[in-house]
């Protein structure tokens, strides 16, 4: 290799390496300042989460909630950060809503069995720490803004069944969102989101009403 090539081979290696690929620095601070003797719930996810407490805040400052979601992340990603930004907290509960960004891979392709991996590693490492899983259905998608090459419909259905088979094997509570929010085309109710995946005031209006179910 020519040494110019080389070098720029060393940039981009070490570019690579320098990016926060998990956002571990996104609430290391915060978590430095929270009590975990008092955090009921711990909700993980990507935007969907991320999102929560700025269309209904009082639903976190109401209740021992603690939010941990990060825009655009997948499964792989929340893996990674799971210890610290959820087991080092010792919340009673974790809430994950995870996969959606995984569909549009967001990160890379990746196959349901994939995502399931992750998704399990992350319970196992949950109940060996004493922390109660709860896993939630993906919201209905048939579109994505950002990716749209990329039909979502069935992969969605397809890893939501998976889901729920994996919760009922192991004797987790697996809350589904998805019957409640899907229209007849398999996407998201219009009047639920601001567009075809992320939900608005009164989707997640909806989700509280619908998790309540479970956690009650």
């Amino acid at each position: 290799m020519k040494p110019f090539l080389f070098s720029l081979f060393i940039l981009s290696m070490q570019s690579m390496y320098a990016q926060d690929w998990a956002q571990l620095n996104r609430y290391q601070a915060a978590n430095t300042k929270v009590s975990s003797a008092s955090i009921e719930l711990l909700f993980l996810g990507d935007s969907i989460t991320e999102g929560w407490p700025q269309f209904r805040p009082q639903f976190f400052q109401n209740n021992p909630f603690v939010d941990r979601g990060i825009g655009g992340q997948t499964t792989p990603q929340m893996l990674l950060r799971f210890r610290q930004d959820v087991i080092a907290l010792q919340p009673k509960k974790v809430i994950l809503l995870a996969g959606i960004n995984d569909i549009a891979q967001n990160t890379g392709p990746i196959s349901l069995e994939q995502i399931m991996d992750n998704i399990k590693s992350m319970s196992e490492i949950a109940k060996a720490n004493g922390i109660e899983m709860i896993l939630c259905s993906v919201l209905p998608a048939n579109s994505f803004p950002w990716r749209p090459e990329i039909v979502p419909t069935q992969k969605v259905i397809d890893l939501n069944q998976k889901i729920q088979a994996y919760a009922a094997e192991q004797g987790l509570v697996y809350v589904d969102y998805y019957t409640p929010m899907v229209d007849s085309q398999g996407g998201l109710k219009a009047h639920l989101g601001y567009d075809t995946v992320h939900p608005n005031a009164a989707g997640y209006q909806l989700m509280e009403q619908i998790l309540s179910n479970y956690i009650d």
